[in-house]
C-alpha cells in the first residue's frame, strides 16, 4: 500500500491520505521519551480502526524524500477528500508540500506527536499550518485518531453545506 500510486487506485469518495515523513518509520525507537512507544505500524492501525468506525477510507504511507510526499499530495487532488499530514521536520523547511497541499484544494489536517511548541525555537514555525485546516499536537499517537474525526467532519460539513 506504501508505494502504490494514488492514480491507479480506486478512488472512493471519502478516502483519505495519511502522510507521514522523514524519520517517522523509526517512532518506538526513535527517542521514546518524546514520540512514545508506538510504532508507524501500531498508528496505522489505529487509523484503520478508526476510519472504519468514520465509514472512511484511508491511504497511509511514509517517505523519508520530500519530492515523494508531493507527487502524493498532487495524485489525492480529486482522488481522496481529504490529507492528514504529519511532515516531520519537513513542517519547517517545506515550501514545496505547502505549494502543493495548497494545490490539493482538500482539507488538511496537520499532526505532530510531540508539542512543536514546547521543544526548539525553529519547531515552533509551520509552513504546513498556512495549507492545514487545523493543526492538532503534542497529544502522541492518539493526535492521528483526533486528526481523522477532524477531517471527517470537515467533510461532513462540506458535504452539506
Amino acid at each position: 500500500m506504501l508505494d502504490r500510486d494514488l492514480s491507479e487506485s480506486a478512488v472512493v469518495a471519502a478516502q483519505i491520505l495519511v502522510l507521514n515523513g522523514p524519520n517517522l518509520n523509526m517512532l518506538g525507537i526513535r527517542e521514546p521519551a518524546l514520540y512514545g512507544h508506538h510504532t508507524l505500524d501500531d498508528i496505522r492501525e489505529m487509523c484503520a480502526s478508526r476510519a472504519e468506525a468514520l465509514d472512511l477510507d484511508i491511504d497511509f504511507r511514509q517517505s523519508n524524500h520530500e519530492g515523494e510526499l508531493v507527487e502524493w499530495i498532487q495524485q489525492a487532488r480529486g482522488a481522496c477528500a481529504g490529507i492528514v499530514i504529519n511532515p516531520g521536520g519537513f513542517t519547517h523547511t517545506s515550501v514545496a508540500i505547502l505549494d502543493a497541499l495548497l494545490l490539493s484544494e482538500l482539507p488538511v489536517i496537520e499532526i505532530h506527536i510531540s508539542n512543536i511548541f514546547r521543544r526548539e525555537d525553529f519547531r515552533g514555525h509551520s509552513y504546513i499550518s498556512q495549507a492545514a485546516s487545523g493543526m492538532i499536537t503534542g497529544l502522541g499517537a492518539y493526535g492521528y485518531v483526533l486528526a481523522l474525526d477532524a477531517v471527517a467532519q470537515i467533510i461532513t460539513s462540506e458535504n452539506q453545506g
